[in-house]
């Protein structure tokens, strides 16, 4: 193969490269899109494929358009905002398709568009570090497959506010000598800051996470000098992080000033969030899905019993507990139970039980033990999936309809095979936009069951 030679990019990743061909061989090449001639370098080759550098765009895609972040080609936050809004769109429902193809007459419906596609994020996660010699605090996204921190003065996909408060701690944390964090060593103090931004209220929770045991002086102060800077900002919190690890928050948070929450709502239903709380990054997006199932409920049963597996805070049981005579709600981590005690009890909602067990575990007893049935089950899983095991007690479990909600369309399909193979029915998958300009695409797939 060439080392360097023209290329069309004839099709599109499920990782967000376009692809080429050359000699039979497919070839991935990062910041391209369908219908764009380049020339490229290979990089990488094995047996079945290639990878390849973008060198120069010798005729642009019809699709191609300016990003509005000048760092999109260094950040790896947003891969496809130089692709029009619209063609991402046709461009997630191909990926669902193509992860669906081998399983017969499945429909995948066009992709729901985010009602927001730029401020729409109100979930940000900031790795901090500072640079070698003049000691500044750097803070920001990684590049593409590194972990060197681009520092990101302006962010598009976020609300204005955010890009204020992140300034504002990079400029400010050197006064109260708050050293970056070095992954490399190990050293420093500040490792990363959270802030969960509300769209219902605008109001900000603030999370400072520290390579460290307990607040000190220097450390209190920094965190009300933050406070009382912004109007917007509702609470600080201080989350202590001192192991060498990937993982972004403990479950150690103290409450500095402020609230420990802000407020956010779906479908009429008010819902407090904190540091750890987990909750969907575009809240507006996440409408478009609970009223999506709610109205599949509405429209097809009568007062049904749902069980709400995966629940976390338990947002399926209190969103669509006007529409179902009971939700049982499964969570397995304590924290979100005691959220979702908070969320029913503020919203006077009475129909939902919540159990604090893994899926699994609650299925199994509720099927071998007790034998129970109930009308729809509701499967929001982590990106990896159900285990087959879960599918089989769900199988059992459900008297009519399976409405699982994925952020992973390749083990949605994996387990949709699965299932089917067991008998069940797939109706529909509807792909949802919740991270706009990435490759990321969520899913609700309708599923029926024949006894």
């Amino acid at each position: 193969m060439e080392q360097e030679f023209i290329a069309d990019i004839e099709g599109f990743s499920n990782l967000g490269a376009g692809i080429a061909k050359q000699d039979g061989k497919v070839i991935f090449i990062e910041n391209t899109c369908p219908q764009d001639k380049v020339k490229i370098s290979v990089k990488k080759q094995t047996k079945t494929y290639a990878s390849g550098e973008l060198l120069e765009i010798v005729e642009p895609s019809k699709y191609r358009v300016q990003p509005k972040c000048p760092m999109q080609k260094v950040c790896g936050a947003c891969q496809l905002q130089f692709i029009d809004y619209k063609y991402q769109l046709r461009l997630k429902k191909e990926i669902v398709e193509d992860y669906a193809r081998n399983l017969k007459g499945i429909t995948v419906g066009d992709t729901i568009p985010s009602p927001e596609i730029y401020g729409y994020r109100h979930k940000i996660q900031y790795p901090i570090s500072e640079t070698k010699n003049s000691k500044r605090i750097l803070a920001g996204y990684y590049k593409p497959k590194s972990h060197e921190i681009v520092n990101i003065k302006y962010c598009p996909i976020q609300p204005a506010i955010c890009d204020e408060i992140i300034d504002y701690i990079r400029e400010t944390a050197p006064k109260y000598g708050i050293r970056g964090y070095n992954e490399k060593k190990h050293t420093g103090i500040l490792r990363h800051v959270v802030i969960r931004a509300s769209h219902l209220t605008g109001n900000n929770l603030v999370t400072l996470v520290v390579n460290h045991t307990k607040i000190f002086d220097k450390l209190k102060e920094f965190a009300n000098d933050i406070y009382n800077k912004f109007d917007e900002i509702s609470g600080v919190c201080v989350n202590f992080n001192n192991k060498k690890t990937n993982l972004i928050l403990s479950n150690d948070t103290k409450l500095v000033c402020g609230q420990d929450f802000v407020e956010e709502q779906l479908c009429d239903i008010t819902f407090k969030i904190g540091s750890n709380t987990f909750f969907q990054v575009n809240p507006q997006s996440a409408e478009n899905i609970f009223r999506y199932v709610k109205n599949y409920i509405k429209n097809n049963f009568n007062s049904p019993i749902i069980l709400d597996a995966y629940a976390g805070i338990a947002a399926f049981g209190a969103v669509l507990s006007d529409v179902c005579k009971q939700a049982v709600s499964v969570e397995s981590n304590p924290e979100s139970i005691e959220i979702a005690k908070q969320v029913l009890k503020a919203n006077n909602i009475n129909n939902v039980k919540l159990h604090n067990t893994d899926t699994a575990k609650f299925l199994e007893k509720e099927v071998i033990n007790k034998n129970k049935q109930f009308d729809i089950t509701i499967l929001d899983p982590p990106r990896k999936g159900c285990s087959k095991e879960s599918l089989d007690y769900t199988l059992q479990a459900t008297k009519s309809a399976i409405i699982y909600v994925s952020c992973n369309p390749q083990t949605l399909v994996r387990d949709l095979d699965y299932l089917m193979s067991k008998g069940a029915k797939v109706d529909f998958i509807q792909p949802f936009d919740m991270f706009c300009h990435t490759y990321h695409v969520e899913s609700v797939a309708i599923i029926t069951i024949e006894r």
